[in-house]
């Protein structure tokens, strides 16, 4: 009974602060719209410059091969590829293609002949994609002369797996959730106690026939129907608006969602025991939120490629075990058997989060 009533002055608290309301409803929203158009790791429209020294039909054949695999646009024809340095300096190229004098009768007379492609280095990552793609390209151009002259003996036929079109969206999307969900419900719960710290209401509260345990509980459960709704608003729209698969099960995905909430709103109210205010209270769970779980839980940088320090300080952000949970029921459809270690990890780290938020409440209130 005590419980319950914590719980309902919790749920009329929340109703009643349009600042909780907005975080709940609009700050999901918003930021898988924003970061679902602008995380795309899928390049497009590479703007180069071409030096033809050849001007021949094998020449313009294989600029229009950088221009038809859709990643390549030619924003100018240079006389030598000195120029290239004026156009990498403005930003008005990101890769120039060299094409020698020759290159049309090397074709024809079938030698080899080197083709030059120089890239931007300023971003590395950008550098060694724009750099595959103009792998891929030359590989093609060269099958095709091949084919051309001579039987293929081996045919290789590439098939993607779960997903078949690579499309960027696919990976993305389910990560966003997995980030947004944690910070959201971190943000959530970080400002439960620290209200009422600011607010004066905390010495009222304890002055109640409560245990500090029935005070974490009865603060927990209202965030958890509403972090579950955001949770149901951030898939929906990435399954309507992005096109994202679902190949597993809901009822599945619905109590992987419910075990990774848990140790994301023990998170919040830790931090809320650490907080005197809301204000202090929300940068701590934006920094404890939002980078960890970016940087290290293998949203965009594979873990294992990580140092050992690192793979171990991702072994302890919750965010990294839900990844393998939503994008395996979303992707690949797998069942329960295969995410019940991922399950078990984020079932401890909630638990060793929500001991330390009440003997931290407990030290507070003595």
């Amino acid at each position: 009974m005590r419980l319950w009533a914590i719980i309902k002055k919790e749920f009329f608290h929340i109703l009643r602060d349009p600042r909780s309301l907005m975080i709940v409803l609009l700050m999901p929203l918003l930021q898988i719209f924003i970061f679902g158009y602008a995380v795309d790791i899928d390049l497009k429209n590479i703007r180069i410059a071409v030096v033809d020294g050849d001007h021949s039909e094998a020449s313009r054949r294989l600029v229009s091969a950088f221009v038809q695999s859709g990643h390549f646009e030619v924003r100018r024809y240079v006389e030598k590829a000195a120029d290239f340095e004026t156009l990498f300096r403005t930003g008005d190229i990101k890769g120039g293609l060299t094409i020698p004098q020759g290159f049309g009768e090397s074709v024809a007379t079938r030698r080899e002949t080197p083709v030059q492609v120089i890239v931007d280095g300023s971003d590395g990552n950008v550098g060694q994609i724009i750099l595959q793609y103009s792998e891929a390209v030359l590989m093609n151009f060269s099958a095709g002369l091949a084919s051309q002259r001579m039987q293929t003996l081996v045919e290789v036929r590439p098939r993607f797996w779960y997903n078949e079109s690579l499309e960027s969206a696919n990976f993305i999307v389910p990560g966003l959730a997995a980030i947004i969900l944690m910070m959201v419900s971190a943000l959530l719960t970080s400002l439960a106690i620290a209200r009422e710290k600011e607010t004066g209401t905390l010495e009222q509260l304890l002055a109640a026939p409560v245990h500090p345990i029935e005070v974490i509980v009865g603060k927990v459960i209202p965030y958890v129907a509403l972090a579950l709704l955001d949770g149901l608003l951030i898939i929906g729209a990435g399954l309507l608006i992005f096109g994202v698969p679902f190949r597993g099960s809901p009822a599945l995905l619905l109590l992987g969602t419910l075990i990774y909430l848990f140790p994301c709103l023990a998170l919040g109210l830790f931090i809320s025991t650490l907080a005197k205010t809301q204000q202090l209270a929300m940068m701590l769970a934006l920094v404890m939120t939002i980078l960890p779980s970016v940087i290290l839980s293998g949203f965009v940088f594979p873990v294992l490629s990580m140092p050992r320090l690192h793979q171990f300080l991702s072994s302890i952000i919750p965010a990294t075990y839900y990844l393998r949970i939503i994008r395996g029921i979303l992707l690949k459809g797998v069942g329960w058997t295969t995410l019940a270690p991922e399950a078990l990890a984020l079932l401890i780290i909630g638990t060793v989060l929500l001991g330390l938020a009440v003997k931290n409440f407990k030290v507070r209130v003595g």
